[in-house]
């Protein structure tokens, strides 16, 4: 088992970050206000485990909040009424929450103003939310602090980063100070094992665009390559020149890549020498997942504009949105999630699965309400019931026994499914790693996949749902992975014939040291 680590590089809380600046945020505290904010308690350190004695708890409902005006308070216009009501119908007062225009959080270790424009400048430079304190990613203080406490977590053992809200961190910042850091300490840690550690960022565009509403800046695949010209020295001063120059480029403007392509059947070698470290959520393809068949179609035409989509960290939903920015998990029906599952395991890119979706775990719930309904009742509700027991594994995906409620889970369809898929994916390095195309391939899901490295030379053809002809293979034999046919290709022609949604055939050729490993795994509800 591999640990990835979600990490935040944009933002604290809004009560700061603890040993950088903690803010104390003291609003009014009056009737109206007693019932939900609390008051400080002398000599109690807020740190969110420490349990109170005065009042047992061990976190507080929100800032702390006083009757007059604290000694020390930074906060412009202190305690005066505005003309907004809560809805509860209680007067808002101003400093009532933080606020980057306000005064409360220092110039030189917090940005100082709200975002205006989600595709314009001030989205790497301004606060996302009054939860989200926007950190001055170019002060070396804030710098050093981010990268020391990160690294922290490389030292336990982490495998790689999940990078949260990366777009809004200035592309040049992340190229000159984080995305290095992460490796050298990496290295310095593990030796060479540490250049594997795994960085992939959440640049999210909720639009179905290959660019962002046509912004270089805030694209995802932008992200994954080095500059291209050097800038100022001062980070602040090359966060915006950066900016300008890579927007007068535009999308025309912008570096290609053959990487994740098949060279008509060959493996071609990979340049990284331009990759800037960091990989990418493949948000495209994740707005499209509403439906396998637009995902496919609609996401691949970012590949030639991002260094390497074979790193792509695909999925469906997540703790945040569903298909097309839904506010609820996905709820497109089994053979739906069936027919995804097949496709994120054999095309390019890394398949993500978003905790409970092998048992459909609150599909069409809301994934997040905030404080207006339990916890339960949400996407994000414990998913721990489910996998209560114990299971004995004789294999890689194979169950020899199991009890409790886990023995009910891993009988559900799609746990089947996703366990052949893993098989599937493991028999056959092409499905991993593979570049992949579609050059002389007609059917509607359906590609061409292979890797080549050291003793390895794996090649794979793939359809799903449907039927597809590969034409200007090579010759020899092909065995698929899911029923053992054998075809025997002399004429540079294969039909491979399959039925039923999430059904998919692979032809593995029989290569010299490279055998095809023929049927893989037993019949399941949908590979058959």
């Amino acid at each position: 088992m591999k640990i990835y680590q979600d990490v935040v590089y944009n933002h604290s809380s809004r009560w700061g970050a603890k040993g950088l600046f903690q803010a104390k945020v003291f609003g009014v505290r009056d009737s109206q206000w007693s019932w939900y904010y609390d008051q400080p308690v002398q000599g109690f350190e807020y740190d969110g485990l420490t349990i109170d004695p005065a009042t047992g708890k061990s976190y507080y409902n929100g800032d702390l909040w006083s009757t007059t005006e604290p000694a020390g308070n930074t906060c412009v216009d202190w305690g005066k009424p505005t003309q907004w009501s809560s809805p509860e119908g209680y007067r808002i007062y101003s400093c009532q929450w933080p606020s980057p225009t306000s005064g409360m959080f220092p110039a030189q270790l917090y940005h100082r103003c709200w975002i205006g424009n989600w595709e314009g400048e001030d989205s790497r430079s301004c606060w996302l939310h009054e939860d989200l304190a926007d950190f001055n990613t170019e002060n070396p203080i804030v710098q050093k602090y981010l990268i020391d406490a990160y690294n922290r977590f490389i030292d336990m053992g982490v495998d790689g980063f999940r990078v949260d809200t990366a777009v809004h961190v200035p592309r040049v910042t992340w190229n000159r100070r984080f995305l290095p850091a992460i490796q050298q300490h990496a290295v310095a840690r593990f030796g060479e094992k540490g250049r594997d550690f795994y960085v992939f960022g959440e640049v999210a565009a909720f639009v179905n665009d290959k660019w962002n509403r046509g912004s270089v800046n805030h694209s995802a695949q932008f992200f994954t390559w080095k500059e291209r010209r050097d800038y100022s020295a001062d980070d602040a001063t090359a966060a915006l020149e950066q900016y300008d120059w890579e927007q007068a480029q535009g999308t025309a403007g912008q570096p290609r890549s053959t990487n994740a392509f098949l060279n008509g059947n060959t493996y071609r070698t990979p340049d990284h020498s331009q990759f800037s470290g960091m990989n990418i959520i493949d948000m495209r393809m994740h707005m499209n997942f509403g439906d396998a068949n637009n995902a496919f179609w609609n996401a691949k035409d970012s590949d030639d504009a991002t260094n390497d989509a074979t790193y792509n960290v695909t999925y469906v939903d997540s703790h945040d949105f569903g298909p097309n920015k839904s506010s609820v998990r996905y709820a497109g029906g089994t053979d739906a999630w069936a027919e995804n599952m097949s496709l994120m395991w054999t095309f390019r890119g890394v398949p993500t699965l978003y905790y409970g979706s092998e048992v459909e775990f609150q599909a069409g719930k809301p994934i997040d309400c905030g404080p207006t309904c339990p916890l339960a009742t949400t996407g994000r509700a414990y998913f721990g019931d489910h996998i209560a027991g114990s299971v004995t594994a004789a294999d890689y995906g194979v169950v020899s026994s199991a009890s409790g409620a886990v023995a009910a889970t891993l009988e559900k369809p799609l746990v089947k499914h996703v366990q052949r898929l893993n098989q599937i994916r493991r028999a056959v390095p092409a499905l991993q790693k593979g570049q992949y195309s579609t050059e002389g391939v007609s059917g509607g899901m359906a590609f061409k996949r292979r890797y080549t490295g050291g003793a390895v030379d794996s090649f794979a053809l793939v359809t799903i749902s449907g039927s597809a002809t590969f034409s200007g293979i090579p010759d020899g034999t092909y065995r698929d992975v899911v029923t053992g046919d054998t075809k025997v290709v002399t004429g540079g022609s294969l039909t491979a014939s399959v039925g039923g949604k999430g059904n998919l055939r692979a032809y593995v050729l029989d290569l010299p040291g490279n055998p095809a490993p023929g049927r893989v795994g037993a019949d399941g509800p949908f590979l058959r």
